[in-house]
């Protein structure tokens, strides 16, 4: 059986992981920031890359150093059932509950309701996510194809017509040079931590462990049997992927940045990238940039609703793949049409209980090296993120929930007193004492514990 794949392969396979991460946040996300900015953008730059860039990297790393075939794995020397609870919070967030959904609505709210009269905003999406959802439907139905349509197919027009964007506004206009010129509009270091925020919010840490088996599954097609090798690919396909998207971000960034030389900051990404385009091409850019969002969704949709059912069909043979697609689709289309601002309203609180736990086995599986798969260290971090993903959660419910006699004060107090938690980092320092106190709990009673729990798998 092969054990290596070529220069083309790993290049298909960088080229499918970055269509499968980027969708439309990661276009309007950076235009928005790059606007923000100004003439700061380059330090926003760098601390956008560092969360929307290392952070997924580290997720792709984490599946890679505990050869793992999917988030299960990472999350099993926990337990069992943890690692099923997780294996399908994630999966139900992103391949039906949330960011599925989102693909279909932004797509829609960018490229189709601008030229419709508001009466027909219903039927519209209701059209238009059916249509969408059933062409993700059929993209996504042979797994030895994906590669092929989303890595060889879809991806590359839409990195040509980014690129085309990209040409059109710092060589044929030049705008690049007036970035210099702007006004600054706050200090170098609020950018800095704006752009960390930024990037953290895209949540693509997130998505990285869930597209991971979908690049393990590539790689069993393309002969790569030996979980070493699979593993050591998967860490070369996400460096390829990642440093194409830093690049993309950079330019796009920049771009947000220049565009306040001939226009006023926009409240959201979305009118910017508009008025960007129409500034370029006229009314062409309209097309132009529904292409490039559809591109970016459509890819981001199948992937995510590729991992749900490849994840899910192999926790549940009896079931399968297709099963779980059909249920994805139809489940995103229903949660589609309630609409992008409901969407948005009720996914975060469980956005956020989720991601602490992420972060957390992002963490350990990075230091898999040091650590293994230490039973121990796993359940006593677990056990401790287990707090702020409650906190996280409450501080970011609906109005109705939120103003609720309990859950105001739960949030009011951990307001005052949990660090970082109004930058949504609080997990940061209950992770580091979960972790640090069974290490040192581990290393002061390890020749009282049996011999094989201390063994590195």
């Amino acid at each position: 059986m092969k054990q290596t794949l070529t220069k083309h392969q790993y290049l298909i396979l960088g080229s499918l992981l970055f269509g499968l991460f980027f969708g439309a946040g990661n276009l309007i996300f950076p235009i928005h920031l790059g606007q923000l900015s100004a003439s700061n953008w380059g330090p926003a730059t760098i601390g956008f890359l560092l969360t929307a860039i290392l952070l997924p990297l580290l997720s792709i790393l984490a599946i890679s150093l505990t050869r793992s075939n999917s988030a299960y794995d990472l999350a099993a020397p926990v337990g069992k059932r943890f690692a099923l609870f997780f294996l399908i919070l994630i999966h139900l967030t992103l391949g039906i509950l949330v960011a599925s959904p989102r693909t279909a609505t932004t797509t829609f709210s960018i490229g189709i309701q601008p030229f419709l009269p508001q009466r027909f905003d219903q039927i519209g999406l209701l059209i238009f996510s059916a249509l969408f959802f059933g062409i993700a439907y059929l993209l996504a139905y042979n797994q030895s194809k994906i590669a092929d349509y989303v890595g060889k197919l879809l991806n590359p027009i839409l990195l040509a017509l980014l690129a085309f964007i990209f040409f059109m506004a710092f060589v044929i206009k030049g705008d690049l040079r007036h970035i210099s010129l702007l006004p600054t509009t706050s200090g170098a270091g609020s950018n800095l931590i704006n752009g960390f925020l930024q990037g953290y919010n895209t949540m693509d840490a997130l998505a990285g462990l869930g597209f991971g088996v979908t690049i393990i599954a590539a790689l069993k097609l393309f002969g790569l049997t030996d979980s070493g090798q699979r593993s050591r690919a998967v860490a070369k396909v996400g460096t390829i992927s990642m440093g194409l998207e830093a690049i993309i971000y950079i330019f796009l960034i920049a771009l947000g940045a220049s565009s306040l030389s001939y226009l006023h900051l926009s409240s959201e990404g979305g009118t910017a990238f508009t008025q960007i385009m129409t500034h370029y091409t006229g009314l062409a850019g309209t097309a132009i940039l529904g292409a490039v969002t559809f591109l970016a969704c459509i890819t981001s949709c199948i992937g995510m609703m590729a991992a749900l059912s490849q994840d899910w069909g192999e926790r549940f043979p009896k079931l399968g793949y297709h099963f779980f697609l059909t249920i994805s689709c139809l489940g995103a289309f229903i949660i589609a049409n309630f609409g992008l601002a409901q969407i948005i309203l009720y996914s975060t609180p469980l956005l956020s209980f989720i991601y602490p736990f992420a972060m957390a086995l992002i963490f350990l599986g990075v230091l898999h090296p040091l650590i293994g798969k230490d039973p121990l260290i796993y359940k006593t971090t677990i056990l401790f993120t287990l707090v702020p993903a409650i906190l996280d959660a409450i501080h970011t419910l609906p109005p109705f929930f939120a103003n609720l006699g309990a859950f105001k004060a739960i949030d009011a107090w951990a307001s005052n007193t949990i660090p970082l938690f109004s930058a949504g980092l609080d997990f940061f320092p209950f992770v580091l004492v979960g972790f640090c106190g069974s290490l040192a709990w581990r290393k002061l009673v390890a020749h009282r514990l049996p011999a094989t729990s201390l063994t590195k798998k």
